[in-house]
């Protein structure tokens, strides 16, 4: 196994944590009013303004691109060290997707409020709880963005895409990598930092440390090294198959989206239970893999 099984099992029930909660958000988006009233699934404002003019069918490709540009970017912001500019990029982003997410729930004006003590204290106050439940919440507000340009035909294609050039930035490139150790060491990291044992001393900075994915505290009274095992989990790992998810919601029915995390976890199981301690891996090839049975048994269920 690739942890010990306590830590796989606590992976496993945050990453369907998140997809409960994200779907929940997408589906308090939907205006059932002119739901029933077009025959089709509306979907409300967003607190941030409109979503892109993208047509459903294509949608996948400026999507593909946006991706590609982006991790282009940050590499660069990366290769020439300009922390403050990745810092307030990554900011805005949290906060977008935060007000997106709390939107759904309370007023718009007290969601960025939210949002921004959030933000803010993600990205300059770092600790392993606000890490942590803060990406409960901010793949949601992506896919309350995303999943209503797509369709399931597009977002079977993404996920293809996705799956692919996962396993490309991890296996050959490894730039996908270095991105991933980039970003801790700005102390900034999209996605889930599960700590074997929590530190239990204070004034501790965190980095990821080569290929062991391990989180190293420095006190800073002390010559001694205290080196907290951690494991990650990457936000795309969580935000693709909840916005596959938010797609069958917006297609097919809220059951059937329900049914999508249980076997996008199964297949992040299988990656957790066959990977080999202190490796890299892509898990987005297992994911979809598991959302694309999790399509099929529902789409099987359809006829009984």
């Amino acid at each position: 196994m690739k942890h010990n099984l306590k830590i796989t099992l606590l992976i496993l029930a945050i990453f369907l944590l998140a997809q409960f909660i994200g779907i929940l958000i997408v589906k308090n988006y939907i205006d059932t009013e002119k739901t029933t009233e077009a025959g089709k699934t509306v979907f409300k404002e967003l607190p941030i303004g409109e979503r892109p003019p993208l047509e459903e069918s294509t949608s996948f490709l400026w999507i593909m691109l946006a991706i590609i540009l982006g991790t282009g970017i940050f590499l660069l912001i990366a290769k020439f060290n300009l922390t403050i500019i990745w810092k307030i990029w990554f900011l805005l982003a949290v906060v977008i997707a935060l007000s997106v997410a709390f939107g759904a729930f309370i007023p718009t004006l007290y969601a960025f409020i939210l949002a921004g003590i959030v933000g803010m204290w993600k990205i300059f106050k770092p600790n392993f709880w606000v890490q942590n439940i803060s990406e409960l919440f901010i793949y949601g507000g992506l896919a309350a963005i995303f999943s209503p340009l797509l369709n399931l035909w597009s977002m079977s294609i993404l996920l293809v895409l996705i799956a692919a050039y996962d396993a490309y930035a991890v296996w050959s490139s490894k730039h996908m990598i270095k991105l991933a150790e980039s970003q801790t060491k700005a102390k900034i990291f999209a996605g889930l930092l599960i700590p074997y044992e929590l530190p239990k001393r204070k004034n501790l900075s965190q980095k990821v440390v080569g290929k062991a994915k391990k989180v190293v505290g420095k006190v800073k009274k002390s010559v001694k090294e205290i080196k907290v095992k951690t494991a990650i989990l990457g936000g795309g790992d969580i935000g693709f198959p909840l916005i596959f998810a938010g797609v069958v919601l917006k297609e097919w029915g809220l059951w059937q989206s329900l049914l999508m995390p249980l076997f996008a976890a199964l297949g992040l199981g299988f990656l957790l239970w066959k990977g080999k301690k202190d490796r890299f891996y892509p898990a987005m090839p297992f994911i979809s893999a598991g959302c694309f049975l999790g399509l099929f048994v529902v789409w099987l269920l359809s006829y009984f």
